[in-house]
């Protein structure tokens, strides 16, 4: 018998929620990870809950396992309980398929959804006995890899990751692999460096080794040059995008867990990028440009997912779903086909228009789980400055339409600390959320509930605001108190992120390779799980900035358009000027 296993055994009877760490589930693929050539540990670096609920790190498990000689295995963070068994006890952590460490695999591969999920990526190498930096890291070790929506800045994270993948990976890591496989035997026998495997992964498109590059700075902290360091790197890494998003590959699939995870349902991908040009959405220019899955394919995917699955609940999700052309009748035939076996579809963040028509009688058929829109700004004049195209009189007239269908329930998006910000305009938040409660109220008795998330705005890069100065953790918390002494209905909850969560985020995604070593001091200190609430330590950050040396409000402030970016060397499809131009208009604006 495996003895890690038995030992992984004995250890679950001890932890929270074990099955977790069991793998097994049902759909997965039976592959034979001693027999494989290259054998890939595909890591969600949070709990397991969140690692299934993503739809990239579905579609990669599924798109390597499908590959003949790669066996694919996930690892997970391991909560506390977990953690503090296996360094009590001088144990790895392990893959969930096959149980084996972290050091069998030729390749690490880290999703980067969330910065403040930086220092839980080390904690996984280093419970994989893997050294941090990839200085420290030969032949004898797994490549650590990193992709996902954090990579549009990877700067930060450059000391422990290998090579970046830029943008989207579904065609990337086959090309990836048929060079590791063209070369394995001369670099695990050391006949070919790792350095000079990674000149030659460089020449796929979309590959960042940031160990090719070199940053010079002033004075005055800022960025004086980024260039490569060695002939034939390019000076500019262009993202990779699926040329034919509709025939893509989808995992049908569909893994099932054996516990409650956070979208425990069946999703189905209807499009990439957004037809919207929002300033400070930067997911529009990670997934640049806009493509949809014709209605046929979703359909079709549908019934497959449903076969393999029996999952009692399907979502449509993409960046902007009410932009799919003829979203009603996707929705109406999705509907249709399923009510009969049960099956809900839900829909996510919608505007208005979409569901004006027909739709009042669509949705009363569909599991009624609340409705969810995003505003973002409680006035029209904010949203004018951020480019959100959000209607009211629409909007109003569609929640008529969904309180008479039976609808109870509504969940509104909205950001503080947004450009030309006033006080008026927090006011305008709670006036709006009290008119969507009453608005029910007029008609059918009783106010709506109306759940309020708020969230301090984090100009990122890419977008026409990440030249824009970041509001202090101060600023926000007198806002937020300010909306919680505003609100006086009952019916109305107000939801607020953590400001200094919010600040790091802000530092990590705005920030350039200086942070390296502050994120493995943070890590060092007991870091882990910054997106968490109960595990988050401000102070172990504050630390870990003074010892190196590191004025973090210098990431924070605002930037001139002049400047040197530590992203600017990704091309994103989406040119600069327009950032620029759109930014111009935004401090034009009074």
């Amino acid at each position: 018998m495996n003895i890690e296993l038995t030992m992984l055994n004995d250890f679950l009877l001890q932890v929270h929620k074990p099955a977790r760490y069991i793998g097994k589930e049902w759909n997965i693929p039976r592959k034979d990870f001693l027999g494989a050539k290259i054998k890939f540990a595909l890591s969600f670096p949070d709990l397991y809950e969140l690692g299934m609920s993503n739809l990239g790190m579905r579609i990669l498990y599924g798109m390597l396992n499908g590959i003949e000689d790669v066996a694919c295995e996930r690892v997970f963070s391991c909560q506390a309980d977990l953690e503090g068994i296996l360094r009590a006890k001088a144990q790895s952590i392990v893959s969930l398929e096959s149980q084996s460490r972290l050091g069998a695999f030729d390749f690490i591969g880290f999703s980067l959804g969330s910065e403040l999920d930086y220092t839980n990526c080390l904690n996984i190498l280093e419970l994989g006995s893997i050294p941090l930096s990839a200085k420290l890291r030969g032949p004898e070790y797994p490549l650590v890899i990193a992709g996902g929506p954090c990579t549009l800045n990877p700067e930060p994270m450059c000391e422990f990751i290998d090579l970046f993948v830029i943008g989207e990976a579904e065609e990337l890591l086959p090309e990836l692999l048929d060079i590791y496989r063209k070369y394995q035997a001369q670099y695990k026998s050391a006949k070919l460096s790792k350095e000079d495997l990674l000149f030659v992964f460089s020449g796929i498109e979309g590959v960042y080794v940031p160990s090719f590059y070199d940053v010079t700075y002033g004075q005055d902290g800022l960025i004086r040059g980024f260039s490569p360091n060695r002939k034939g790197i390019p000076a500019v890494i262009k993202k990779r995008i699926v040329q034919d998003f509709n025939n893509s590959y989808f995992p049908l699939d569909w893994l099932v867990p054996y516990i409650q995870i956070v979208h425990d349902r069946l999703t189905l991908e209807v499009m990439r990028g957004c037809p919207n040009s929002c300033r400070f959405c930067q997911a529009r220019s990670q997934y640049f440009p806009y493509r949809i899955r014709k209605k046929e394919n979703i359909i079709e995917l549908a019934c497959e997912g449903y076969r393999r699955t029996g999952y009692e609940e399907m979502s449509m999700v993409g960046l902007s779903v009410s932009d799919y052309p003829d979203i009603e009748k996707l929705t109406t035939s999705l509907v249709e086909l399923f009510r009969d076996k049960g099956v809900g579809v839900s829909l996510p963040s919608l505007k208005a228009k979409a569901m004006l028509g027909n739709v009042s009688s669509l949705i009363a058929r569909i599991k009624k789980t609340g409705l969810t829109f995003a505003p973002e700004a409680g006035t029209g004049r904010l949203r004018e400055i951020l480019a959100k195209d959000f209607q009211e009189e629409p909007f109003y007239q569609a929640l008529e339409e969904a309180f008479g269908a039976g609808y109870r329930h509504v969940k509104l998006y909205f950001m503080i600390g947004l450009p030309h910000e006033e006080d008026s305009d927090l006011d305008a938040i709670i006036e709006f959320a009290e008119k969507v409660s009453q608005l029910k109220r007029k008609k059918w008795g009783s106010p709506a509930q109306v759940n309020i998330s708020i969230n301090t705005l984090i100009p990122k890069a890419h977008t026409a605001l990440q030249w824009h100065a970041m509001q202090q953790a101060e600023e926000s918390m007198r806002k937020q108190e300010y909306l919680r002494k505003k609100k006086k209905s009952k019916f109305l909850t107000l939801n607020f992120h953590h400001p200094q969560m919010s600040i790091l985020e802000g530092i990590l995604s705005r920030g350039d390779r200086r942070l390296s070593g502050a994120i493995a001091a943070a890590f060092k200190k007991g870091a882990r799980f910054d997106a968490w609430t109960d595990s988050f330590n401000w102070q172990y950050w504050l630390d870990a900035f003074k010892e190196n040396g590191i004025d973090y409000q210098a990431y924070l402030r605002e930037r001139l358009p002049k400047e040197i970016l530590p992203w600017d060397f990704i091309d994103t499809g989406i040119d600069k000027t327009i950032f620029i131009s759109e930014f111009n208009k935004l401090v034009a604006t009074s």
